[in-house]
């Protein structure tokens, strides 16, 4: 579509929605109003949850992942998480080509796992989104390169063993979506039930709204599949093949961060 008929077609829809065009600038609230009963139980109930409770959402999750071919394993800290993903490079071969790459997100967490060190004995370069001296067709082109992707996530949906992330600098979406493997690493107190709870987080909690929305939120449920083709379920289509969530479960982190938040960058 060409710059004039872009334009066009946004006056059209400006025009329906009575938008001036002196105010299609300015930032709209889309969760204004007041916090209804509800939405401040389900906030109290998310921070009030007890170690128990926190382990039954990861029962969910591990019953939700089953059927979708997700793999969810609980580890006891980052190092188990560390030694879980370096036997999982050694163990798989990549669908294009002998190289073994690895892109990870510049993320607290991610770089706690410490995986360029732990990945070096395997000769397998581990490459960091985030690098300020790299350019963005270096990046895409590392992304293509790679065939494990390693993200975090804002938060993980129990009920339906989905990841919710937000996209930010140094968060490409396209790690988690270009490699053939999908790793993300989560925290134990970063699952929550459902999307129920997920909404009254975005809309009500204080922190939660100072960072936003961002301009993408993407939600991962499992490996990429289709049975377009003769009604036979495909994985890998569309993205990611495999997909394995790493939820640590000691002490090491979970407890000295309340709440369903991430560590922010």
């Amino acid at each position: 579509m060409k710059n004039s008929g872009q334009e066009e077609f946004i006056k059209t829809i400006k025009t329906a929605l009575g938008t001036s065009r002196a105010a299609s600038g300015r930032k709209v609230d889309f969760f204004g109003g007041d916090i209804s009963a509800e939405s401040r139980a389900i906030l109290e109930r998310i921070q009030n949850r007890s170690a128990a409770d926190h382990k039954k959402l990861l029962d969910t999750l591990i019953e939700a992942a089953g059927p979708i071919n997700l793999e969810v394993i609980a580890c006891d800290d980052t190092g188990a998480v560390t030694t879980a993903i370096a036997a999982l490079v050694r163990e798989k071969d990549p669908e294009w080509g002998e190289q073994k790459g690895v892109v990870a997100w510049a993320h607290p967490l991610i770089e706690r796992l410490n995986l360029p060190a732990a990945l070096a004995e395997q000769n397998v370069p581990v490459f960091i989104t985030g690098l300020k001296k790299s350019t963005d067709e270096d990046i895409r082109q590392r992304i293509v390169d790679a065939f494990i992707g390693v993200t975090s996530a804002d938060f993980c949906m129990a009920d339906t063993a989905t990841l919710v992330m937000r996209t930010r600098p140094g968060h490409a979406r396209s790690v988690s979506l270009v490699p053939a493997i999908h790793i993300a690493v989560i925290k134990l107190d970063q699952m929550i039930a459902d999307l129920k709870e997920l909404y009254a987080l975005l809309r009500w909690d204080p922190l939660e709204r100072q960072v936003g929305l961002t301009n993408c939120l993407t939600f991962i449920s499992g490996p990429s599949k289709t049975a377009d083709i003769e009604a036979t379920m495909v994985h890998g289509a569309h993205g990611p093949r495999e997909v394995y969530i790493y939820v640590i479960v000691g002490p090491e982190i979970a407890a000295t961060v309340p709440g369903p938040r991430m560590e922010r960058d």
